[in-house]
């Protein structure tokens, strides 16, 4: 597997211990984690949008007055690759278009890998062939 690129060695630590923490690294926990540890904000609120001892999101958090809208973008990517979550009545805000529109874009790339790393692999060369 590729090197996991952070946004900061904060992010790094948050993850591991994360991890750790959880007793479980498979590929949702791993995507999930990257995740919500990309923004600080979302880091120091891990515990009020995850439950460890459940094993399980805690939706309500989407709406909880510490998210700004890019947080809420981070949560709602990390609710969605951990088990295919979209908020019912706001399917909309859960596609591409909406949830790419911010700064943290080039990690949630990264997230992405991390939950389906069977899939998201180096293309072949194209060779300058027509397809």
């Amino acid at each position: 597997m590729a090197e996991i690129k952070f946004t900061s060695k904060e992010h790094e630590n948050f993850y591991k211990t994360m991890l750790q923490e959880s007793g479980n690294s498979d590929s949702y926990h791993r995507a999930f984690f990257y995740c919500i540890g990309i923004s600080d904000t979302t880091r120091r609120n891990a515990k009020r949008i995850f439950d460890i001892a459940q094993d399980r999101i805690k939706p309500d958090s989407l709406h909880e007055g510490w998210q700004t809208g890019g947080t809420v973008r981070l949560t709602r990517l990390a609710f969605n690759l951990w088990n295919g979550y979209m908020e019912q009545g706001e399917e909309r805000m859960s596609t591409p278009y909406e949830m790419f529109d911010c700064s943290y874009a080039p990690y949630f790339y990264e997230a992405i890998k991390l939950r389906y790393p069977e899939y998201c692999r180096e293309l072949p060369k194209d060779n300058g062939r027509d397809r």
